[in-house]
This record gives C-alpha cells, sequence and structure tokens, in this order.
C-alpha cells in the first residue's frame, strides 16, 4: 500500500489540512466505483493470455481496408502518393499506440482508454469518448456482417439466396463465440488472426516474386509503373496541385485503414500480466505497420499500375475478390486460379472484423457502465466474466445489417457508416489528449520515466506531433466537397454532412455533460494514478508466481510463431 501512502502524503502536503475529502474523491475517483471497489458479479475475467493479445493487436491492424481499400487509393493517386501516406500515417498510428501503452502499463484499467480520459483530462471527454467509441461499433459491426454477405455473392448470387440467410447465420455466429467467454474468444480470434498474417505474408511474398520477374509472364517490372504511367496521379486539379490532393485524398484512405490498430487498448482489462503483454503488443506495432502495410503497399504498386483496366473494374464492382487490386495484379501477371482462394480469405477478414468489433463494442458499454456513465445492469458479468447484458444490447444493433437486404436502405446505411468513419479520428485524437495530461499529471506529483515499465519513446513531444496530424485530417478529411464545388459548381452537402456531422456531436457530448454535472477538468496535481493499482500489482506478482511453475504458451507457438511478432 505504500504508493497509496505515498499519494496521501502528497495531497496532504499540496491542500494543507481540509482534504480528507479530496483524497476520497480522487481515490475514489471522477469515475465512479473503481475496479477495487467493483462487486464480484461486475469483474470482467483475465483470461487472454501473452499470444491472445499479441495476435488481437495485430488482427485488429489488419482487414478489408489493406486488402481491398488500397485499391481504390492506388487508382485515384498513383504508387508513390500511397506510399508517402501510409508511411506517415502508419508512424502517427504507432505513436498513438505508443501513447496507450504508457498508460496502460502504469495502471491496467477494465475500460481502457475511455477510463484514461475520464481519470486524467475530464469525467467529460471519458463519457463523449465511450459513447462515440460505442457508437462507431455498434454500426460497424451491422456493416461488417453485410460485406461478408456481399463477398458469399462470388459464389451464390442473391438471385439464389437471399443475403438476409448469411447476416442471420453470421451474427448468430460471432454472439455465440463472445458469449462462450473471453477464453474461448481470444483462442478462436488467436487462430483466426494467424491465418489472416499467414494470408498477409503469403500476398506480400508472392508480390515480390511477381514483381522481380517470377511469375507466368516472366516480367520483370521492378520500378516501370513509376515511370509509366507515374508514380503520381493528379486528382481533381492538374499539375503540382492536382498531385498534392491526391496524396492527401490517400492521407485519408490510409488513417481509415488503420483504424482499429487501438483494439488492444480494449484488451486490458482481461489480459493476464498485462504490463508485460500489453506494451509488448504495442512496441512491435512499429514492425507490423512497417512490414504489413508499408511493405505490402510498396510492393502492390510494382505489380499493378494505376491506370490498369483490371482496377479500374475492381472500383467499379466492389465484391469479393474482384474487389481486391491484389487479385487484379494477379491476372495482370498471368495467374488466374486464385481469386477463389482470396475471395475466401477475404470472407475470413470479415468475418473476424465482425467478431472483434462485437466484443470492442461490448466491453467500451461495459466501461462506460462500470464507470456509472451508463445503466448499471449493463456491468453485470456471468461467471464466465462474461458481460451478458452489455454483449446483449450491442448485439442487438447488430440487426442493422438486414436494412442492406433492400436496396432502398443501403443509401442510409452508407450514410451512417460514413458519419461513423470519424469517430476513430476522434478516438486517436482522445487517447494523444489523454496521454498529454497522463505525462503532466505524473511529472506532477514526481513519478519519474524509470519508474514506469514503459515509456512512449517520444514522450510528450511525440504525442503533440501526432495530435496535430491527426487534427488535420479530421478537418480536411471531407475535402473533395469543398474542390469538387470550386470546379464543377456544385456543393456535395450529403458527403458534407454525414462526413462532419461526428465532430459537433463529440463536440455536444462532452460539453453537455460538463454542464450537466458541472465537472471540472483534472488537475496534474489531483489526477488519479492510483485507484486499482495496488490490486493490479497482486495480481501481476500472483501471475509471475504461477508462471515460474508453468512457462506460457505452446511450444510450436514461442518456436516458430512468436518471433514473427
Amino acid at each position: 500500500m505504500t504508493v497509496f501512502n505515498r499519494m496521501n502524503s502528497h495531497l496532504a502536503n499540496s491542500l494543507g489540512n481540509d482534504n480528507e475529502k479530496t483524497i476520497s474523491r480522487v481515490h475514489t475517483g471522477v469515475l465512479g466505483a473503481t475496479e477495487k471497489d467493483s462487486p464480484e458479479d461486475e469483474q470482467l475475467h483475465r483470461g487472454l493470455k501473452s499470444r491472445h493479445v499479441t495476435m488481437i493487436a495485430i488482427g485488429g491492424a489488419i482487414g478489408t481496408g489493406l486488402i481491398i481499400g488500397t485499391g481504390s487509393a492506388l487508382a485515384r493517386a498513383g504508387p508513390g502518393a500511397i506510399l508517402i501516406s501510409y508511411t506517415i500515417v502508419g508512424f502517427v498510428v504507432f505513436l498513438v499506440m505508443a501513447a496507450l501503452g504508457e498508460m496502460a502499463a502504469w495502471i491496467p484499467i477494465p475500460s481502457g482508454f475511455t477510463g484514461y480520459a475520464a481519470r486524467f483530462v475530464d469525467p467529460a471527454l471519458g463519457f463523449s469518448l465511450g459513447y462515440t467509441y460505442w457508437f462507431k461499433y455498434i454500426i460497424v459491426t451491422p456493416n461488417q456482417l453485410t460485406a461478408a454477405a456481399l463477398v458469399i455473392q462470388y459464389w451464390c448470387p442473391r438471385e439464389k439466396v437471399n443475403p438476409g440467410v448469411f447476416i442471420a447465420m453470421f451474427l448468430a455466429t460471432i454472439i455465440l463465440i463472445n458469449y462462450f467467454g473471453i477464453r474461448f474468444f481470444g483462442e478462436f480470434e488467436f487462430w483466426l488472426s494467424s491465418i489472416k498474417v499467414t494470408i498477409i505474408v503469403g500476398l506480400i511474398l508472392l508480390s515480390l516474386v511477381l514483381a522481380l520477374g517470377g511469375g507466368p509472364d516472366h516480367d520483370r517490372k521492378g520500378f516501370r509503373y513509376w515511370k509509366h504511367p507515374g508514380a503520381f496521379k493528379p486528382y481533381i486539379m492538374t499539375g503540382d496541385a492536382g498531385r498534392f490532393l491526391a496524396i492527401w485524398s490517400t492521407f485519408v484512405t490510409a488513417t481509415f485503414a488503420y483504424l482499429g490498430t487501438e483494439l488492444v487498448g480494449v484488451t486490458v482489462g482481461e489480459a493476464q500480466n498485462p504490463r508485460k503483454t500489453i506494451p509488448r503488443a504495442i512496441k512491435l506495432t512499429f514492425y507490423r505497420i512497417l512490414f504489413f502495410y508499408v511493405f505490402s503497399v510498396f510492393l502492390l504498386g510494382m505489380i499493378l499500375p494505376y491506370n490498369s483496366p483490371k482496377l479500374i473494374q475492381a472500383n467499379k464492382n466492389p465484391t469479393g475478390a474482384s474487389a481486391s487490386p491484389f487479385v487484379a495484379a494477379l491476372i495482370l501477371s498471368g495467374i488466374k486460379t486464385l481469386p477463389g482462394l482470396l475471395n475466401a480469405c477475404i470472407l475470413l477478414f470479415v468475418f473476424s472484423a465482425s467478431n472483434s468489433d462485437l466484443y470492442i463494442a461490448s466491453r467500451t458499454i461495459y466501461g462506460l457502465a462500470s464507470e456509472g456513465k451508463a445503466p448499471r445492469i449493463l456491468a453485470h458479468t456471468d461467471k464466465r466474466g462474461v458481460p451478458i447484458y452489455a454483449l446483449g444490447l450491442s448485439s442487438a444493433f447488430g440487426l442493422l445489417a438486414f436494412m442492406n437486404v433492400a436496396n432502398e436502405s443501403k443509401v442510409v446505411f452508407g450514410y451512417f457508416v460514413n458519419l461513423v468513419t470519424i469517430f476513430g479520428l476522434l478516438t486517436w485524437i482522445s487517447i494523444l489528449v489523454s496521454h498529454i495530461y497522463f505525462v503532466r499529471a505524473r511529472k506532477a506529483q514526481g513519478i519519474a520515466d524509470k519508474e514506469l515499465v514503459y515509456t512512449a519513446p517520444f514522450g510528450i513531444w511525440g504525442s503533440y506531433g501526432a495530435l496535430f496530424m491527426c487534427i488535420l485530417i479530421a478537418i480536411f478529411k471531407n475535402f473533395n466537397v469543398f474542390t469538387h464545388s470550386t470546379t464543377y459548381g456544385n456543393f456535395d452537402y450529403k458527403n458534407f454532412i454525414t462526413g462532419y456531422l461526428g465532430i459537433p456531436f463529440y463536440l455536444i457530448m462532452i460539453f453537455g455533460y460538463k454542464i450537466w454535472h458541472k465537472t471540472e477538468g483534472v488537475k496534474p496535481h489531483l489526477a488519479d494514478l492510483y485507484s486499482g493499482k495496488q490490486k493490479i500489482d497482486d495480481e501481476e506478482e500472483a501471475f509471475l508466481a504461477r508462471g515460474k511453475v508453468k512457462r506460457q504458451g505452446s511450444w510450436f507457438y514461442r518456436h516458430f510463431i512468436s518471433w514473427l511478432f
């Protein structure tokens, strides 16, 4: 209990004799009940092993945005543009994850980054972040289910079987996977993510072989397509202005391809030995981004020109394997037997994404409930540590996927998806702001870097730089609505409204909560850096003691898989 004595002593010296009320408020937190005070039926179970957290972290970062979304970016801007944007945004993502890792290593709380926002910045920020993040995932989950049904149309057209049948099957499956408990979910997602990683590695190696002339056409392409038709394709305008807009448009595409990387921040409440597993998963994010994203888009630009008819056709008909630029590259190189196999891989990607999205949604609303920002019943967990009511509520929104069965509803649902994508950027912004306040707080309370298990390599200045980039992208992410009106004389108001409505919604919740509850920003010397920490310290000691008896993970995983991650 030395950390609490130290905190009490510091507060007593800072506030004088009339400090009991303030200390009590700090230690119970402005968040509501702390993890230490939570009853047994409101606690998550730490069932995620190191390998689970590692693979869930990378699985959340690899999705259809990489295997499909890069095609539209390549066709719009060229290979040089996507290489620049994916590299820079990838570095920003690493800074976000490093900031999250520093806070999670100090005190891994079940509410994740929403809890950090409330503890270190303002309860209003935690409230707004939690609900915008939950709102994002209760919409993204049915969107992924719809995508899965569309992928199946590659084999079974909708004229034969209504897509609603497959949507119902996938929804029931992911609900069961999440219901069976965190150990089952972790194991299932581990193997699913392992397959996804294997697929991406295979595509990268195959792309390298094709670039070096190892394909059926024996054509050594090298950097040919960087010269003709070119590395940059003007977008909207001509000349240098058009090339700049092309690069900026791919910044937006790259950002949304990386969204979901922060998933590891939601797992902190259910990870075994989180002070080791979470920072380890986050530290390796840099190398995963470099290999899986930057290297793959680099090779894609070598084997597929941006003016390829196959690529243009893929963007006009975004269904299943035909939508993937990798398929267009394979066909261009003379490989005609892999699209069906790759379509199955895309189906796996989408199914895995929907499974993890439902997990995020349920744990996010559970975290809000455990902090008193949602009905308390949503914080109830069963004997397996599953927040069943939070899972049930989040699953109910999966029924929105059936809107896509009717063509008339697809347009409305498309606006929904465009509306919530901004929330991903707002999440990154909130994490970075929380880290900046966390660093200020620990310095004000005399906690040096050497006392932390993990520190962000670029410190507070890295968070400031990443925050600037995220705000810039958030403001100009739908820039084409302005340039389009300047060039063609008509303003795309629908795209403007759905693209930016998330920002005022986010701000209204912050200031609305502050006005209603009369909250104040957390002062650095009063920030709650200790509530629940002692319990986690004890759990860590007990886990490490057990680890001396039994090593975690299988022999096969330790020797043949773990080194890759």
